[in-house]
């Protein structure tokens, strides 16, 4: 394996997390809610995911409980913000401390726990060519995101229903005056959203550390919001978004790993500096609104 090939594939493992949950954030944002509360998912998904497979020494079950986990927490958003049409902001930071919280209690008894990571795929005569590794020697984390990634994309793009979705997003009143149940696609969007949240956390602590330690997510949830807006609520715009926040991850990887004479600290920061200014730079070069119309705003059926 070459040095280029290995580090696309440190990048690729870096945005795999990310990619899964923002794109879950994609679609419940293209529904007209908000939710903040991605970080404390993923480390709920994280810690259940953890715990379970630790168990029962089954990761199939350890993914299942960490998707079940960020459902269940994503069902308790969207009773807040649809059943009883609470703030959507206020109430994602609540479920991010929420989620942070339970993921402490979870996680209590299995600090310091190693378990062996989920395996990559190897197939023979494949993987061994040049560059093989890199298409055929990944994770199936790292295939579940790609097929997220490109589903989502069929989906808003030429599915009925995506457009359905996308219609909510954009005008409720409008939705509901057609006869469009809104409620109901936003929680579908919802629970979709903490799906791919827990799946990611479970990507977290089944393969990418592996083991499960308090505040592993370290910010992951909230650099997943902003890559929605980086990639204009467009998921093939996100994928790239993704692999460019995982390569900023390696580079100060790297330079801390050669000793250049910069704070550790400073180098640590590094990618969430690159996301910020790869915002800006979006958020300049973009003169028109593209965030969906009803984004963030309640919805109350009047009849």
């Amino acid at each position: 394996m070459g040095i280029w090939e290995a580090v696309l594939i440190t990048v690729i493992t870096a945005a795999t997390p990310l990619l899964i949950a923002g794109m879950g954030e994609l679609v419940v944002e293209k529904s007209g809610v908000l939710n903040l509360g991605i970080e404390g998912m993923m480390a709920v998904g994280a810690a259940c995911g953890f715990a379970v497979a630790i168990l029962t020494g089954s990761t199939i079950l350890g993914i299942l409980a960490a998707v079940g986990a960020g459902i269940a927490l994503s069902a308790v958003f969207a009773f807040l913000v649809l059943g009883l049409a609470a703030n959507q902001v206020a109430s994602g930071l609540a479920l991010t401390i929420l989620g942070l919280g339970l993921s402490g209690l979870v996680g209590a008894g299995f600090v310091g726990t190693n378990r062996e990571a989920v395996p990559a795929i190897f197939i023979p005569g494949l993987t061994t060519l040049p560059g093989g590794a890199l298409l055929f020697g990944q994770n199936p984390f790292v295939y579940a995101s790609l097929a997220i990634a490109f589903g989502t994309l069929w989906f808003l793009s030429r599915s009925r229903a995506g457009l359905t979705l996308r219609s909510v997003g954009e005008s409720h009143v409008s939705a509901h005056s057609l006869g469009l149940k809104v409620l109901k696609v936003r929680l579908m969007a919802i629970l979709f959203g903490g799906a791919c949240a827990g799946l990611a956390g479970a990507y977290l602590s089944l393969v990418y550390t592996p083991f499960w330690s308090p505040g592993m997510t370290a910010g992951r949830g909230w650099i997943a919001l902003a890559l929605v807006v980086f990639a204009s609520w467009r998921p093939l715009r996100l994928l790239f978004g993704a692999y460019l926040f995982g390569g900023a991850t390696v580079l100060q990887l790297h330079a801390q790993a050669a000793s250049i004479g910069f704070p550790s600290q400073l180098l640590s920061a590094f990618p969430y500096v690159a996301t910020i200014l790869a915002l800006v730079v979006m958020s300049a070069g973009r003169r028109s609104a593209t965030a969906p119309g009803s984004l963030g705003t309640p919805f109350v059926p009047d009849r």
